[in-house]
C-alpha cells in the first residue's frame, strides 16, 4: 500500500526539502508543520501512484491462450504482480495434449526474478488452462491498489514520528525560519530595519505595560512595505523575537507583545517569597492518609500530575497560604493548570482575571515554570481576603485569554482565628477575634497585622538557612500553646511553615515522620516528643 512502508520508517531527503522550500515560496504564505506534514504526505503518496501508472502503462495480463509479440510488457498475477517483457518467441513443442502453441522468454524488472537472462511461458494456447482468461486478452491491465490512505490518515496513524523527523531536518536547514508554529523563507522575509523595530518599542511604551498584537503595532508603525499583511506580521514577530527588548507574552494561537523592561519584577524573576529550595526526601514515608491530605492540599510544587477536567467551565479552587496572599499570586497547581491558556514556548503568558461579583478586571501574568499567577494583589485586598481562604476561578466561555476568579463571600462576622506575632524574636501565634467576609480552611487560616514583622522571619530564616527540622521545632509548639492539647495539624503545620519557608506538604509530613523528636497522637495531630 502507498506510503506506509516510508510512513513507519519516516526520513526526510534533500528532495523533500527542496519541494518544501519551494512550496514555501510559491505560496509566500507561512505554514505550520502540520501543514508541511500533510503537503509533503500527499506529494509522496501522489509521486507513487504516478510511479505505479507509468509502470503499468501499456502492461497487459499474462494467460496462456494470450498472443505477445515482442516488445509486449506483461504483469503476472500469479507471481506476486511482478512485471517482464517478452524478448522472443518461437513454436512450442506440438503434442496430442496441447495441440499446437507458441512460447515467449521474458525478461522480469524484478532483480530477484532475473537471475537467468530469460524465462519462457507458453502463449497462443488453445486448449482451456486455469490461468486462460478470454474476456480479459488484449486488454490493458489496471492493478493500481483501490485502499490508498490520504495523507489525514497516514498523519493519523505515524504523527508524532514524522513531526519529530520533519521539524528535526527544518530546523537544520538555513534557509527556513521557524516563529510562532510556522515555516517560512528566510529569502522572502519583509526587511525589517533598526527604525521599524524602535517604533515598535516606542509604541510598546505608549501602551503603558499592556501587551499589544503584532497587528495592532503594525498599524501604528505604519507597516512594513506592500507586502501581504501576513507576510508583514510573520516578518515583525520574527524580527521582535530576535530583539531582547520585545517578550512574546500571548496564550497559544495568539500572539502579543510587550517590553521586557516593563514586565513586573516579580514576573522575570521569581521573588524568594515564592521561591523552593528542593528538600530531599522519601515519598514512601508517607502512609495512605498523609498522602490523601497531600492531594487535598494541592500545593503547587507537590509531584502531582494534571487533573483532567471534565468539563473546562468547571470551577476549580485553592486554599491561599501566606506567600501567596503575601505576594498577590495564584498557584497553579494539578487542579488550577488546566484552566489556564497554554502557551507554546513562552516562559510568560498575559492574561486577565475577571473578579466574577462585579466584572472588574485585573491585568495578570502567567509564570508557568514558577507555577503561579502573578496580579492578583489589588483583588485580594479588595476583597480583603484571609490566609487559608478558598479561592475559585474557571475559565471564560467567551475568550480564551480571560479567567473569572471568585470566593464564597459572606456578611463579614467576627471569628477566632490565630495571629501571626512575635515573642523573644520569634515566630509565635495568638489567638484574635477578627471580622471575615470569606469561607476558610480553619486548619489553615492566619492573620497577620505588622507584614513588615512577618517578612522579617522570613528573611531571618533565609539569612540562617535554617533546616526544616529547625522550623519545625519552633513552628510545632508555637502553634501548640493555642490548644489545650499542645498539638498541631499537619495542615496548619504545613501553613505556618509557609510563612519563613516555601515549602510543599510532602517534605514537611516526611521530616514529622522520619524524625524522632515528633510524634504524632492520631488524626494527623503532631506535637514535640519533649512536650
Amino acid at each position: 500500500m502507498p506510503g506506509q512502508h516510508w510512513a513507519r520508517n519516516f526520513v526526510i531527503t534533500n528532495d523533500d526539502l527542496e519541494y518544501l522550500t519551494g512550496l514555501l515560496l510559491e505560496r509566500e504564505t507561512p505554514l505550520s508543520s502540520d501543514d508541511l506534514a500533510r503537503a509533503l504526505i500527499e506529494n509522496r503518496v501522489q509521486q507513487e501512484i504516478d510511479e505505479l501508472e507509468a509502470r503499468y502503462k501499456g502492461v497487459l495480463p499474462y494467460t496462456p491462450d494470450g498472443s505477445f509479440p515482442v516488445g509486449t510488457k506483461l504483469i503476472f498475477p500469479a507471481m506476486d504482480f511482478e512485471v517482464a517483457t517478452v524478448i522472443s518467441t518461437r513454436p512450442g513443442n506440438g503434442n496430442i495434449q496441447y495441440g499446437d502453441f507458441n512460447v515467449i522468454a521474458v525478461a522480469f524488472e524484478n532483480d530477484k526474478l532475473n537471475k537467468q537472462p530469460s524465462r519462457e511461458f507458453a502463449s497462443d494456447l488453445k486448449t482451456p488452462h486455469a490461468l486462460s482468461r478470454h474476456d480479459d486478452e488484449g486488454e490493458e491491465a489496471s492493478f493500481l491498489p483501490t485502499d490508498i490512505p490520504s495523507a489525514e490518515e497516514i498523519l493519523t496513524t505515524h504523527r508524532a514520528e514524522i513531526l519529530q523527523e520533519l521539524d528535526t531536518k527544518l530546523k537544520a536547514s538555513p534557509e527556513l525560519v521557524r516563529l510562532t508554529g510556522k515555516w517560512f523563507p528566510r529569502a522572502l522575509l519583509v526587511e525589517t530595519h533598526i527604525g521599524h523595530i524602535n517604533l515598535a518599542e516606542a509604541v510598546l511604551d505608549l501602551a503603558d505595560g499592556v501587551p499589544l498584537s503584532t497587528e495592532e503595532i503594525l498599524d501604528q508603525i505604519g507597516g512594513l512595505e506592500n507586502a501581504s499583511q501576513e507576510l508583514q506580521v510573520f516578518s515583525l514577530n520574527y524580527a521582535l523575537n530576535n530583539d531582547s527588548r520585545f517578550d512574546e507574552v500571548g496564550p497559544s494561537g495568539e500572539i502579543l507583545w510587550s517590553l521586557t523592561r516593563l514586565e513586573p519584577k516579580d514576573v522575570v524573576h521569581v521573588p524568594p517569597m515564592l521561591s523552593y529550595a528542593e528538600i530531599d526526601y522519601d515519598p514512601a514515608l508517607l502512609d495512605l492518609s498523609l498522602r490523601a491530605l497531600e492531594l487535598e492540599i494541592c500545593d503547587e510544587l507537590s509531584d502531582i500530575p494534571d487533573i483532567p477536567m471534565d468539563d473546562p467551565m468547571d470551577e476549580v479552587g485553592v486554599t491561599l497560604i501566606y506567600p501567596h496572599r503575601r505576594m498577590g499570586t495564584f498557584p497553579l497547581n494539578a487542579r488550577t493548570r488546566p484552566v489556564f491558556p497554554t502557551a507554546r514556548s513562552t516562559p510568560r503568558v498575559w492574561v486577565t482575571m475577571v473578579d466574577n461579583e462585579d466584572g472588574e478586571e485585573f491585568p495578570c501574568w502567567i509564570v508557568r515554570n514558577a507555577r503561579f499567577v502573578y496580579g492578583l494583589a489589588p483583588y485580594y485586598r479588595k476583597h480583603r481576603l484571609p490566609i487559608g481562604a478558598y479561592v475559585n476561578i474557571f475559565r471564560e466561555d467567551d475568550d480564551p485569554g480571560k479567567v473569572a476568579i471568585s470566593y464564597d463571600g459572606h456578611r463579614p462576622r467576627t471569628e477566632w482565628i490565630r495571629l501571626i506575632t512575635s515573642q523573644n524574636n520569634q515566630i509565635a501565634f495568638e489567638n484574635h477575634r477578627r471580622a471575615i467576609g470569606a469561607e476558610y480552611d480553619d486548619l489553615m487560616v492566619l492573620g497577620a497585622d505588622d507584614l513588615a514583622m512577618v517578612d522579617g522571619f522570613f528573611q531571618t530564616a533565609q539569612q540562617q538557612k535554617k533546616p526544616l527540622s529547625s522550623i519545625l521545632k519552633t513552628i510545632i509548639p508555637a502553634l501548640g500553646r493555642l490548644t489545650p492539647q499542645g498539638t498541631a495539624h499537619a495542615k496548619t503545620i504545613y501553613s505556618a511553615v509557609n510563612i519563613v519557608r516555601r515549602c510543599p506538604p510532602g517534605p514537611i509530613f516526611a521530616t514529622l515522620i522520619a524524625n524522632p523528636d515528633f510524634q504524632t497522637v492520631g488524626d494527623h495531630y503532631w506535637k514535640l516528643t519533649s512536650d
